[in-house]
């Protein structure tokens, strides 16, 4: 929903996103709490099933993101194209990225496929893409011995950060906007604290130096991002440390955006219990629904926010009009999960045996 949110060009509500008070954002979450859960579910199936088996999972999974991009990616090209026509404005082709498509879809198409072309917001799927067919990979070595996984990814995100480097994309000269060879490093990590988890040696009690230096990272960052977005509003509001931070490099996973995720990632597992109620409050029950339903709600925010931008963007980005359609998005995402919820609950239901429907049948007759 925050990504929802943040993909509507100067929405006011993404002054109440992530993105406003710290120097990570939705995507962050994204991809470690996608890395968190493949460890969890295919770590499981790996341990009772084998090897072979979870490296099935993982890749039907990964097929199963594939295709659900490419649907994606058809849907958004269609959306932006029809807007061009509809309101006479190139400038959305642009905008979107997708006139290189337009003006030669038989080579684009083909680098679509190849995950090599990624029009705006279509950028993270081939990412998560690219993460889970490795991942079989990283699950054994997670097996076999975790620091055999961590250490390598982490070096490997030092090198891109040392030595820039990057993986190419169409048209040339572009490069992923999500470089996957630091990106790994975030969804390896939450793959690696899931396996501890499982394992039951997660850290229950953080020294307390590591906890008080987790804290002082994230306030400090939460009061210097704050007064940034503070300073975007308000122009004689001082912004803290702008020049010498400025900008905080996103394709790349900058520190600055992994240490301070990190810190909050700590201080949400030591201070939010399980068990705590507010997760399982009737208020709460949307977004768990959602969560249950993640792919399919993520693709339709994409669809619903570049919809929002339309619209927004022809007949007045005003604020009650933002609050219309972010509003009647998100209850779009909630309705839709329910109902995919609702649907696969009667699929996994029990079919009723012979016996059963003769007697429903000489009842009704």
């Amino acid at each position: 929903m925050f990504i929802f949110i943040d993909h509507i060009p100067g929405n006011v509500l993404s002054y109440f996103t992530l993105q406003s008070v710290g120097f990570y954002d939705a995507a962050e979450v994204f991809i470690f709490v996608s890395g968190f859960t493949a460890s969890l579910v295919y770590g499981r199936a790996l341990v009772a099933k084998g090897a072979l088996y979870a490296t099935a999972q993982v890749l039907r999974r990964a097929w199963q993101l594939y295709v659900a991009h490419i649907f994606l990616f058809m849907i958004f090209i269609a959306e932006v194209s029809y807007t061009v026509m509809t309101f006479n404005n190139p400038m959305y082709n642009e905008e979107m990225r997708v006139g290189d498509f337009l003006q030669e879809p038989h080579i684009a198409v083909i680098k679509a496929l190849l995950l090599q072309f990624q029009p705006t917001f279509l950028d993270i799927l081939p990412l998560y893409i690219v993460l889970m067919a490795f991942f079989p990979l990283v699950l054994i070595g997670l097996r076999l011995q975790p620091l055999l996984v961590v250490i390598p990814s982490f070096l490997l995100y030092v090198a891109v950060q040392t030595l820039g480097l990057e993986v190419p994309t169409y048209p040339a000269g572009n490069h992923w906007f999500f470089n996957p060879l630091a990106w790994q490093f975030l969804f390896v990590s939450g793959a690696a604290l899931a396996y501890r988890n499982e394992r039951g040696t997660h850290l229950a009690k953080p020294p307390r130096p590591l906890m008080l230096i987790a804290a002082a990272v994230f306030v400090g960052c939460f009061i210097i991002k704050l007064s940034w977005t503070i300073h975007g509003v308000w122009d004689s509001f001082p912004a803290l440390l702008l020049k010498p931070l400025w900008p905080v490099n996103k394709t790349s996973l900058a520190p600055l955006r992994l240490v301070p995720f990190l810190a909050l990632v700590l201080l949400v597992g030591v201070l939010v219990p399980a068990q705590a109620g507010f997760l399982r409050s009737r208020l709460a029950r949307p977004l768990v629904v959602c969560g249950q339903q993640s792919l399919e709600i993520f693709c339709l925010g994409i669809v619903l926010s570049s919809l929002a931008h339309f619209i927004l963007t022809e007949y007045g980005d005003s604020l009650p009009g933002q609050l219309a359609v972010t509003v009647a998005g998100i209850t779009a995402m909630c309705l839709t999960a329910k109902m995919i919820a609702w649907y696969r609950t009667l699929d996994r239901a029990p079919a009723p045996s012979p016996a059963i429907e003769e007697r429903s049948e000489r009842k009704a007759a």
